[in-house]
């Protein structure tokens, strides 16, 4: 059991440190994923953003995900062809499901306005982060549009996953670093002593304050220089 976000943060940024990956970013899947994704960002001295993922739901089914938009600059747009043939649907089905998700899509990536320029993933090791796993799917499909950016290689850090699912998504990554795989999981919030809802605005501090420490570890670097 993790006390909170930022303690999961500091194991993963311990077992992350031992692989001495090279030219690292660090992305975080909000909101939970941040407190975690903040904490490895300034032990790997590595620059961090956010990835946001916005689930397209199956037709009257807001549980199952026929495909998600994924932020960036065009969004991608992932399909989850098992549940699209599941559910029998056509291409024009599937365009007008994903038009009517995009407007809720664009309304999230504007919460978080104060963003600076998504950073590039292209040739570098991209590690996305989040504060557990469920059932992987939101996940997955971050894990795919992230492949489309032709990162060097991927890393998927999470603190825990139920056991299938860590292996499912081992599959989608380059490497996986998960500290607990429990073969009954319970819901995430049993794994944490304390497991606070995240704003926001929250999500907006944290990230800024992020931003600032790394731009003071680069220059007091240069100074040392």
């Amino acid at each position: 059991m993790f006390r909170d976000r930022a303690h999961a943060g500091r194991d993963l940024a311990a077992e992350l440190k031992k692989l001495d990956l090279p030219d690292p970013v660090v992305l975080a899947l909000p909101p939970g994923g941040v407190p975690v994704a903040v904490e490895i960002a300034r032990a790997l001295a590595a620059p961090i953003d956010l990835l946001l993922v916005r689930k397209v739901a199956a037709p009257g089914n807001p549980e199952l995900c026929v495909a998600a938009i994924v932020d960036g600059m065009p969004p991608d747009v992932v399909i989850n062809r098992e549940i699209v043939e599941a559910y029998g649907l056509d291409d024009d089905a599937l365009r007008q499901l994903v038009k009517e998700a995009r407007p809720e899509s664009d309304q999230g990536r504007a919460a978080y306005a104060s963003r600076r320029r998504q950073l590039s993933v292209r040739g570098r090791t991209a590690i996305l982060v989040d504060d557990g796993v469920a059932t992987g799917t939101t996940v997955k499909m971050a894990l795919r549009a992230l492949r489309r950016r032709e990162p060097g290689a991927i890393v998927l850090a999470v603190p825990v996953a139920p056991a299938e699912v860590a292996d499912e998504l081992a599959a989608e990554a380059d490497r996986l670093v998960c500290l607990s795989r429990p073969g009954r999981f319970r819901a995430l919030s049993f794994h944490y002593r304390d497991f606070p809802e995240i704003s926001r605005e929250e999500v907006v501090e944290l990230m800024k304050s992020a931003h600032l420490a790394r731009k003071a570890a680069l220059t007091a670097r240069r100074g040392e220089a």
